[in-house]
């Protein structure tokens, strides 16, 4: 009995964290599918192809504005330094994809406040900042060509199809464009392509989160981060954070339920903005770094990146500590609130409509066996979208 309970809780808990933040992912998905309609893969590919600033700073909006599954984001990279942009802007891009976009934010306002939003936004850009100089003064370009010979094998990762998929309407007016019908089809179907990349690991996120939250007693956390002893935590606990991280095996959004866990459990500030960066380091991606760009590239992806992740977390934290921007611990009971009638369940079922109107449109456009194809090899998909021009309302 005790052990159905116990998992009954952590059930129950997961369940109100996704309740709490169902309307911010669907919006955040909506906004990231208009961009990818809007902006062609072409038009990014061009500006990337210079280690300069203004490539780095094309790198990081572009980033900002694709999806933001870590998986797809690798996919897309990858996608973007075979067609010719510099490895560097690829990565940055990446970095930008996972950390700057949309859902994440919106969901880090609905569970932790705003502080986290705007910590998360000048960290992830100084993480950004830090990483263009590190590959400046130490990425070779022994290494860069190693790397591109072993991207242009081809190796699978995973979401493979998502860094070689284009739907973008780009001609005519923009607002035209917006509200063609061809762009009703292709924001449905980058919607479910983001939410088909991403559902395992938000899944994973909040059942491991709402696991955390109910088996594993606050002491253990207060130990792990030393949070009797402030001034020792501030520096321990970014340099702790990410190796969290990198176990959990979650990506992206799916990090920020874990957040609120490590939150609740006494990480310091800093600490949290770390944990979130390191979506990128988790075992699995390391991993298919090692097959797009080779065993060498990957070890100094994650030492680099490491490194980027652990100072951008303690400088912001300690900068917000100054600022007095930092939050005083409160505790977060978004595990614990049962829904109710207010907005959060109004906005909700605003967003099921949603969800259900572009669910409509995706499947009458053949949007299921363009799924189908995503999860097969990039080199089928040639001839996937010409039947889609016959859709016009």
């Amino acid at each position: 009995m005790f052990i159905l309970n116990s998992i009954g809780q952590a059930l129950q808990m997961a369940f109100f964290m996704f309740w709490e933040v169902l309307w911010p992912l669907a919006l955040g998905f909506l906004i990231s599918a208009v961009v990818q309609t809007v902006v062609s893969k072409q038009a990014i590919v061009r500006t990337l192809g210079r280690d300069d600033l203004r490539g780095a700073t094309f790198a990081t909006l572009f980033g900002a504005a694709s999806s933001s599954c870590s998986y797809a984001a690798v996919a897309i990279a990858r996608g973007l330094f075979r067609r010719g942009a510099t490895l560097a802007n690829a990565i940055l891009f990446e970095f930008a994809s996972t950390n700057l976009v949309f859902e994440l934010g919106l969901v880090l306002l609905v569970l932790l406040g705003w502080q986290f939003v705007a910590a998360e936004f000048a960290g992830g850009l100084l993480m950004i900042a830090i990483l263009a100089v590190v590959f400046k003064y130490t990425l070779r370009a022994r290494m860069v060509e190693a790397a591109r010979a072993q991207a242009e094998k081809g190796l699978r990762g995973r979401m493979e199809g998502h860094g070689a998929h284009d739907m973008s309407v780009t001609d005519g007016p923009f607002l035209r464009r917006l509200f063609s019908g061809r762009a009703f089809t292709a924001v449905s179907h980058y919607f479910y392509m983001d939410v088909a990349s991403l559902w395992q690991d938000l899944l994973l996120g909040f059942l491991i989160a709402g696991a955390l939250a109910a088996w594993v007693p606050n002491s253990f956390w207060q130990a792990l981060f030393v949070s009797r002893q402030p001034g020792i935590s501030v520096f321990w606990d970014p340099i702790v954070a990410p190796i969290i991280s990198m176990l959990s095996f979650v990506c992206s959004v799916g990090n920020i339920p874990l957040a609120v866990v490590l939150w609740n459990g006494g990480i310091s500030f800093g600490g949290v903005i770390s944990f979130i960066f390191a979506d990128l380091l988790i075992l699995p991606i390391l991993n298919i770094y090692r097959k797009y760009y080779g065993a060498r590239v990957s070890i100094y992806l994650l030492v680099t990146s490491y490194v980027a992740m652990v100072l951008a977390g303690l400088i912001i934290g300690e900068v917000f500590q100054l600022l007095g921007l930092a939050p005083a611990h409160h505790f977060i009971a978004v595990f614990q609130a049962a829904p109710a009638w207010n907005y959060t369940t109004f906005l909700d079922l605003a967003a099921l409509a949603l969800i259900a109107v572009l669910g409509w449109r995706f499947l009458r456009t053949g949007g299921p066996e363009m799924l189908r194809m995503m999860e097969a090899s990039p080199a089928e998909h040639g001839g996937a979208h010409e039947h889609h021009e016959h859709h016009h309302h």
